[in-house]
């Protein structure tokens, strides 16, 4: 065991974190939380990983066993403000949590991902003290299921505990929508949503009013669910959740899934190569339809269905398999299509493809964590509750439950200094999610949503100039 530091002229300012685990999420949490300003420790028990981290993103770097009570001396765990714990062992991600809350008096994060663990998720999270439990493959396959509840989205993202929706899709050629300004979109299809955001020719635009939609552009709107399927009606989409869905693999994150949409109905048929695992998903899914067998071969899909199936999702632990029977299902079949993806080593390649509804459950993993860090580092009036990044990166949407008065409470939305590229997209308020016009407030105890192209808010003040 043994450490090092690239060096630093100046301590950053924000919170001191240590990460443990230098897999895919770590790496991403390490790169994301760095570009924030915080001071980031990686522990790893792989030498030439740490090294390798460590002198990318200047930090600092330990080798040695996260539980282990030296290790985190080492990393500083007295004085540290939060330990997150992302290894590929949940057990470990446990132990290192539970022997930080002992030594130091700081927050912790684990990753756990074993359904037998996510079955008793408060439990542990209370018993523990821990801040938060995250499991990626099951928050993946809840947006999963959201997509296909709504398949004409790309995305759908949920804020305000479930009562609005962030919806990406694409406008088709000739759409009623082709040539429409946005300020005119509420008045003409009747419907209570927000455009928020649009990608031109990989161009990002936070509208304003006058901005005209064109057939092709990737749109981003805010809306309630009923609101949302009205909507999609109106402008001539299918809005029925699909009936049935073709799973290829067998994990942690396909049993999520078919739990996830067996509960709303859909008819599910899993194709897993190893004949045990089947065996188990027989008994842990008895209504699904189990076949043992490998995906990747066509006569085998052909056989099952793939051709007619409404949704296809290959959840494989190859992003490369993946990839290829998504482009495989979109051009045999008309079937809505959801492509997960776990590394971004060729993201700009992955964008051009045609893929459907892509998920990377890191992201999802490290949004869920940059939004507890920056809530945390934020002592005032506003606490971030939702963060979610849109368009390769290039835009936020945040949630502020607004817990005090402060410099935007009180006065009309017309009044406020808004910062340039910037909307206020929704306030909920006792339950009722509002879209907001010019004279509405932001009161004392509304939960507000904004998408902006600016980075790194953590209070909801910072939207003013």
């Amino acid at each position: 065991m043994f450490g090092f530091l690239n060096g630093k002229a100046t301590a950053k300012p924000g919170l001191k974190i240590i990460i443990v685990g230098c897999g895919k999420v770590g790496i991403t949490l390490v790169e994301r939380l760095s570009q924030e300003g915080h001071d980031i420790t990686i522990i790893d028990q792989d030498e030439k990983l740490v090294k390798e981290v460590a002198g990318l993103y200047d930090v600092m770097g330990i080798v040695g066993n996260g539980a282990s009570y030296g290790v985190q001396m080492e990393a500083g765990i007295n004085d540290s403000d939060l330990i997150i714990a992302v290894t590929e062992s949940d057990e470990l991600n446990l132990l290192c949590c539970t022997v930080a809350k002992r030594m130091g008096d700081c927050a912790a994060i684990a990753r756990v991902r074993t359904p037998d663990y996510s079955k008793e998720v408060g439990y542990l999270r209370e018993k523990l003290g821990l801040a938060m439990i995250i499991n990626p493959e099951y928050e993946a396959s809840l947006e999963a299921a959201r997509i296909l509840y709504i398949p004409a989205a790309l995305e759908v993202n949920s804020f305000a505990h479930g009562q609005a929706e962030l919806i990406k899709f694409e406008i088709p050629e000739d759409n009623v929508l082709d040539g429409m300004p946005v300020s005119d979109i509420r008045g003409v299809v009747k419907a209570d949503i927000l455009v928020c955001g649009v990608e031109r020719n990989h161009d990002v635009f936070i509208p304003g009013g006058d901005f005209m939609i064109r057939g092709g552009d990737i749109i981003s709107f805010v809306s309630t669910r009923a609101q949302t399927l009205e909507f999609f009606r109106k402008i001539g989409f299918e809005t029925h959740c699909v009936k049935s869905t073709m799973i290829v693999g067998g994990g942690d994150a396909a049993f999520y899934l078919a739990k996830q949409l067996m509960n709303m109905g859909v008819d599910i048929k899993i194709i897993e190569r190893n004949q045990k695992r089947c065996e188990e998903l027989s008994i842990l899914l008895p209504k699904a339809t189990i076949i043992n067998g490998d995906g990747t071969d066509q006569e085998l899909l052909h056989e099952e269905g793939i051709d007619y199936v409404e949704s296809f999702v290959p959840l494989t632990g190859i992003d490369e398999e993946n990839i290829l029977l998504t482009l495989y299902a979109k051009h045999i079949s008309d079937a809505k299509v959801i492509t997960k993806i776990n590394r971004i080593n060729f993201r700009g390649l992955i964008n051009s493809l045609d893929l459907g509804s892509v998920i990377y459950p890191r992201y999802i993993t490290s949004e869920a964590i940059i939004a507890y860090v920056r809530a945390k580092k934020n002592s005032l009036n506003s606490n971030i509750e939702t963060l979610y990044h849109m368009f390769d990166h290039r835009a936020e949407a945040i949630e502020f439950h607004v817990s005090g008065s402060c410099a935007v409470t009180d006065v009309p939305l017309k009044d406020l200094r808004l910062k340039k590229n910037l909307l206020i997209c929704f306030i909920s308020r006792n339950g009722k999610i509002i879209i907001p016009d010019g004279d509405e407030m932001i009161l004392e105890g509304d939960s507000v949503m904004v998408v902006t192209t600016n980075t790194g808010f953590d209070n909801i003040a910072d939207i003013i100039r």
